[in-house]
């Protein structure tokens, strides 16, 4: 039977996406029978098109890298964080037709932050300047607008950071990758890189126990850092934690239901485990 409603994650690669495991295990616990929700691969110059193409019974859109930027491009109107951040995770299809930009990463982070224990103020280390960053600082700023530094590779991604952070009224510091060697004295440190980017920091200093490590990878899992800080005694939160919290909204967002939390987690956690 063809699904009245459809929802789908666009992003080039597409086929690791753990979203429609996410979506679908949380479409049947609501017992929502007429949706459906799958992976479609979208380069940045096709997503117009794609966008353009799709008919009434679309929903909802997850948008992964490298397309969170061209997402504000393909839509009527944005929230006030996907604005202010300059990217966008979620568009939903309004009943005009047209379509919505969010950003659930940013409320997403702040949940499994604030369930890790970071409290209003905390010093956050922040690695890489790209998309995700940008979700961080918009979370920095929920959280009591704390300061951020953050650790770059390329001047470039710093500076284009900066004018993101003083939108936000975020404190913020750019600092050279070689200082991401020390990462003492900060409250949590937030890795947005790549998977093996960050691996040799865990050559370093050991940061203070009570600092909690967020890494956004989550396969493979554990990273060499995350394993470190863990070995340390630091709190680990990772990218499954922030996959689950921000396609809570989303799922809201395009169903008009509330997210079955915990059913959603376990199909997660289920799909991870067989590998």
């Amino acid at each position: 039977m063809t699904s009245q409603h459809r929802a789908a994650v666009l992003g080039k690669p597409i086929a690791h996406s753990l979203s429609p495991v996410l979506h679908n295990a949380g479409y049947a616990a609501a017992g929502l029978t007429g949706w459906a929700y799958t992976a479609i691969e979208c380069a940045e110059s096709e997503l117009p098109g794609l966008v353009d193409g799709l008919g009434a019974q679309w929903r909802g859109l997850s948008v992964t890298m490298p397309l969170k930027e061209v997402a504000l491009t393909v839509a009527a109107a944005a929230s006030p964080a996907a604005t202010a951040l300059g990217v966008a995770n979620t568009l939903v299809r309004r009943a005009d037709g047209s379509w919505f930009a969010d950003n659930t990463d940013v409320i997403g982070m702040v949940t499994v932050l604030r369930a890790a224990g970071i409290t209003d103020g905390a010093a956050i280390a922040l690695l890489g300047g790209g998309g995700t960053a940008r979700a961080a600082l918009g979370a920095a700023a929920r959280l009591g607008n704390a300061p951020v530094t953050v650790f770059v590779r390329r001047p470039e991604a710093g500076a284009e950071l900066a004018p993101v952070a003083a939108t936000l009224g975020v404190p913020f510091r750019v600092a050279p990758w070689a200082e991401a060697a020390d990462l003492r004295g900060f409250d949590v440190v937030v890795s947005t890189v790549p998977k093996g980017a960050a691996d040799h920091l865990a050559a370093g200093p050991h940061w203070a126990a009570s600092t909690v490590y967020f890494d956004v990878v989550y396969h493979p899992w554990p990273t060499p850092l995350a394993a470190w800080a863990a070995a340390g005694g630091s709190p680990v939160v990772t990218g499954l934690d922030l996959l689950h919290a921000q396609a809570l909204g989303q799922f809201t967002q395009f169903t008009g239901v509330d997210a079955p939390a915990d059913a959603m987690r376990e199909a997660l956690d289920k799909a991870v485990a067989e590998g």
